[in-house]
């Protein structure tokens, strides 16, 4: 699987080419820092002087950097992939031998940052649902008011949850039809794709 780079982030990795092979490997580590810590603009500007250019230039390369480097991890690409992939970018063959050990080299850190990045969201544990119908009431003989109530269990972590919800059938039969219709949109190719992509 290539990886589709946006004109924006060939703009910003177009800096590389113009700095010898030790700046780029600077870059690289400064791409995992701000993966780590976050930008440093302190960083920025310090290379900027050294290299005589902008802050925001070396900003933009270290992000374009970064961009390239996560979203190789998260798809684990393979060598041969990213190889292909940078070469469009019409880098020498010593700066994309460069790229690459940058990438093999730190891939599987970036992948425990991203882990450690992502959102720890509850799941799904067990769901028990009871039907109550009221039928009368001392002021009103002869009414039926149904009610579903819904106990639901979810896990985060190792702990347990438990969550009480109530509504009447015509509110739960509205949620069905919405959560159906959302599973329906999941089969799209559009989504398909966007899922492919978080993966």
């Amino acid at each position: 699987m290539l990886l589709d780079l946006s004109e924006e982030h060939k703009e910003h990795l177009a800096f590389l080419p113009r700095v010898d092979a030790a700046v780029v490997a600077e870059f690289g580590r400064i791409a995992v820092e701000f993966l780590r810590r976050g930008a440093n603009p302190k960083i920025y500007e310090g290379a900027a002087r050294k290299l005589n250019v902008s802050s925001d230039t070396i900003q933009h390369g270290v992000e374009g950097l970064t961009y390239l480097l996560t979203e190789s991890s998260k798809l684990m690409i393979s060598e041969l992939d990213f190889q292909d992939s940078v070469f469009v970018l019409g880098f020498s063959e010593e700066l994309n031998k460069l790229l690459l050990q940058l990438y093999l080299d730190n891939r599987k850190e970036i992948r425990r940052i991203l882990n450690e990045l992502a959102p720890c969201l509850p799941s799904y544990h067990s769901l028990e649902w009871r039907l109550d119908v009221q039928l009368a009431s001392r002021s009103l003989r002869q009414q039926i008011k149904p009610t579903v109530t819904v106990k639901l269990n979810l896990d985060q972590n190792g702990d347990h949850s438990t969550h009480f919800l109530q509504t009447d059938p015509a509110t739960l039969l509205h949620l069905v039809q919405q959560l159906e219709q959302a599973l329906e949109e999941m089969k799209t190719n559009h989504c398909r794709r966007v899922v492919r992509s978080i993966k």
